[in-house]
């Protein structure tokens, strides 16, 4: 148990902080998920838009560090990769 008001609070930002991570993760994964859904129904060019919106939110979480932008890259990487493939 945190003794310290400093402590305290930084247990406090703590919970905070892992809740807001949580989102970003999830949001993440949908957005993956979105692409993959959009490979799998066959639509080249429904898939190329959600890949353009989805790299937007995947840079942006990986920049925040929650992450690591090599995962992010692997990522794209292999939906671009499957995109590419539907030719």
């Amino acid at each position: 148990m945190a003794n310290s008001a400093q402590a305290r609070k930084r247990a406090r930002q703590a919970i905070k902080n892992r809740a807001h991570n949580a989102s970003l993760r999830t949001a993440f994964r949908t957005a993956v998920k979105k692409v993959l859904k959009a490979v799998e129904a066959g639509d080249k060019t429904a898939a190329q838009e959600v890949y353009r919106e989805s790299v937007k939110v995947m840079d942006r979480i990986a920049d925040k560090g929650v992450y690591h932008k090599n995962k992010a890259a692997r990522h794209k990487s292999r939906l671009s990769a499957k995109i590419k493939a539907l030719a």
